[in-house]
């Protein structure tokens, strides 16, 4: 428009962008065609070959799940050849969330495929280039799956979990209540998903369901030993020195009342340790299950709060509301200094200091 009003063009923006719709003057681009309007090939998935995984953004999470950003993140999984699906809630994409939801993922599918499919994730590979990072390497080799990411600006190639993340998105959490918990909404996108099985499927043996070729897969057993991963994440103590972690309060020292912690648990470990800014180590419980809104505290936490609570009430009781405190002799006092009714405040000069200082002032001359 800018290059168009010296040239005479007289026209508002929207007619300009209409008429050179209808001129067709707008160059093709070969980049962007590539990506859209190219030829799609079939891709065949054979029972217990591939598990395609991927992220979902979901803006706006309930106030009470108290995540460190304003977005929950859904790691869902599906099977390519039924199409079954789960999906783990999670506060973060980092990395050892990414290994801690999957293999939640992995037990509710009920099993291992050859493959994993994931798009170009920085904690999957490296930045550019195809090699797995560290972590994730010894992740797919504790599990002995390859793992397969997507080509650039070619996402499509998983395009069953990327249907699925748009059932999710539309269906399960847009009508997601406000006052449920993150173990109650993960308990219903559970549910969610399970009901989603019952689906129509087209197979080459005519309709049937993705549960019922879900019968078909092939997957392998579980390994018994779980990866050793820690999660940590930030929580403030409340005044009474506690802090949540999976739908239970957990019993901090006194002194951190209030303060930032950050609580780590080694995946499938029976305990929590919770560490301050420092690094120290300062309580370490047995995790209850999750979600049964339990407290559990330590017993020398409990004598050491109480200790100091009592040593810092003021003495005697507090004030009633409403209740009447005539005015004392230190408010009597008060009132006479401020309105001047009470003995005068009487100045005495000392003639010495200016006899010093006219003595001062003729020895410098």
């Amino acid at each position: 428009m800018d290059e168009l009003r010296p040239l005479g063009f007289a026209g508002s923006y929207p007619t300009l962008s209409r008429q050179i719709r209808d001129r067709g003057l707008r160059p093709p681009c070969l980049e962007c065609a590539h990506v859209t309007k190219r030829p799609n090939a079939i891709i065949e998935h054979p029972p217990g070959e591939e598990t395609q995984f991927d992220w979902l953004e979901l803006p706006d999470p309930p106030a009470g799940w108290a995540f460190p950003t304003k977005k929950a993140f859904l790691l869902v999984g599906s099977l390519a050849h039924s199409g079954v699906w789960r999906a783990v809630l999670s506060p973060s994409m980092d990395l050892p969330h990414l290994l801690a939801a999957m293999t939640t993922l992995l037990t509710l599918l009920g099993g291992v495929s050859k493959v994993w499919r994931f798009d170009r994730m920085r904690t999957v590979l490296r930045t550019g280039s195809d090699d797995l990072t560290p972590m994730f390497a010894a992740f797919a080799k504790h599990y002995a799956v390859q793992v397969v990411a997507c080509r650039p600006r070619s996402g499509n190639r998983k395009g069953v979990v990327e249907k699925n993340n748009h059932t999710a998105a539309q269906r399960w959490w847009r009508t997601l209540a406000d006052e449920m918990t993150l173990e109650q909404a993960q308990a219903s996108v559970d549910a969610f998903a399970k009901g989603q099985d019952g689906r129509a499927r087209a197979s080459e043996a005519g309709t049937t369901t993705a549960a019922a070729m879900f019968a078909a897969e092939r997957l392998r057993p579980l390994p018994l030993a779980v990866f050793p991963v820690v999660i940590s994440e930030e929580r403030a103590a409340t005044r009474q020195a506690l802090i949540d972690w999976r739908g239970n309060r957990y019993s901090v020292p006194p002194e951190l009342a209030a303060a930032k912690v950050t609580v780590q648990q080694r995946l499938g470990a029976p305990t929590i340790d919770i560490v301050t800014a420092a690094g120290s180590v300062v309580a370490r419980h047995q995790v209850a299950e999750p979600g049964l809104g339990v407290t559990i505290r330590d017993t020398g936490h409990v004598t050491a709060l109480d200790a100091i609570a009592m040593a810092s009430a003021p003495p005697g009781r507090p004030h009633r509301r409403k209740e009447r405190i005539p005015p004392g002799p230190a408010a009597l006092r008060a009132a006479q200094a401020l309105t001047g009714t009470g003995q005068p405040i009487s100045t005495v000069i000392d003639l010495a200091a200016y006899e010093r200082a006219a003595k001062n002032t003729n020895t410098l001359r």
